[in-house]
């Protein structure tokens, strides 16, 4: 629902996303099927935006909307902490939770039902996100593989994104808060960083493969959060720290489940233009700084 300053009235990121498809949509004759995973939390005001903003002209009966599961939250000493309804405390479990939920929620049903052969799998907050990326499909199809994930160079070693590597002779995600400073600042022969190549949220997975990584077990990622409770004595506390672990699934877990997945490197300015932060870097500011610059170029082009 954020809106972002470009043009001349603003866009919505659901905006962008729906204009992306339109697109594809008119180019190759076809009715893209959208599925749109919310949280408990936020599935209602996101219901309803939509629909106040009529799908921003995409065709309603082709936008499927599902929720993530959660998992409960633990306070500092690992019990679990209870809401403002005496409830036990949940919040959603990770953008790796996307697969089980398209399978209990009936998307992958769905999906085979419309004949879809090839699902992209990307975050909304990539105001660049090429949600029909051909070149990516293609790749997968051309090397026999079942997954592929677009990748752009990272900017610095500092930069706070997780970088592809292999591990036990698998394709991994490499999270920076785990790459030691020497790892993230060390190049190869052409002066490229070893560990370089940025996950920035473009993945396309062959229906078949959701569906075997909706049947497996992925491991747990531990993070330290801020949320309100409910103490013992039924008094509402709320953390100025972070006060508890939350526990996510992370998309990336399932490339282990496979022998190959594919890597197409992408270009920065064309393809990552994420909003992260309120200001500086990957902010409101600098998305809208390239996604203006990207259509400028694009729109001169022909």
């Amino acid at each position: 629902m954020f809106k972002i300053d470009v043009g001349e009235e603003g866009k919505y990121l659901f905006q962008i996303l729906a204009e992306t498809l339109g697109r594809a949509n008119l180019k190759h004759d076809v009715t893209i099927p959208w599925y749109i995973m919310t949280s408990r939390e936020n599935n209602e005001k996101t219901v309803e935006f939509l629909q106040k903003h009529d799908f921003f002209g995409y065709p309603k009966d082709y936008v499927g909307i599902f929720e993530q599961e959660e998992l409960p939250l633990l306070d500092m000493q690992g019990k679990l902490i209870m809401d403002e309804n005496m409830l036990i405390k949940e919040a959603s479990n990770g953008n790796g939770g996307v697969f089980s939920s398209m399978a209990k929620k009936g998307v992958l049903e769905d999906m085979y039902a419309k004949g879809v052969e090839w699902v992209f799998v990307g975050g909304i907050d990539n105001v660049l996100l090429k949600l029909v990326d051909l070149p990516l499909v293609g790749l997968c199809i051309k090397k026999g593989t079942e997954v592929a994930a677009k990748t752009v160079l990272k900017a610095r070693p500092e930069e706070r994104v997780g970088v592809f590597c292999k591990r036990d002779d698998k394709v991994r995600i490499v999270e920076y808060t785990e790459l030691p400073p020497a790892a993230a600042s060390k190049v190869n022969e052409y002066g490229e960083l070893v560990f370089g190549e940025t996950n920035i949220i473009a993945h396309i997975f062959s229906l078949d493969a959701i569906t075997k990584a909706s049947s497996k077990n992925m491991p747990y990622h531990v993070a330290l959060k801020k949320s309100n409770y409910i103490d013992k004595n039924e008094v509402l506390v709320v953390p100025e720290e972070p006060n508890c672990y939350k526990f996510e699934k992370f998309i990336f877990d399932a490339f282990a489940l496979f022998d190959e997945i594919s890597l197409y490197r992408g270009i920065r300015e064309k393809d990552y233009a994420p909003i992260k932060n309120a200001s500086g870097l990957d902010s409101p500011q600098t998305a809208k700084e390239l996604y203006e610059k990207y259509w400028r170029e694009k729109n001169n082009a022909f």
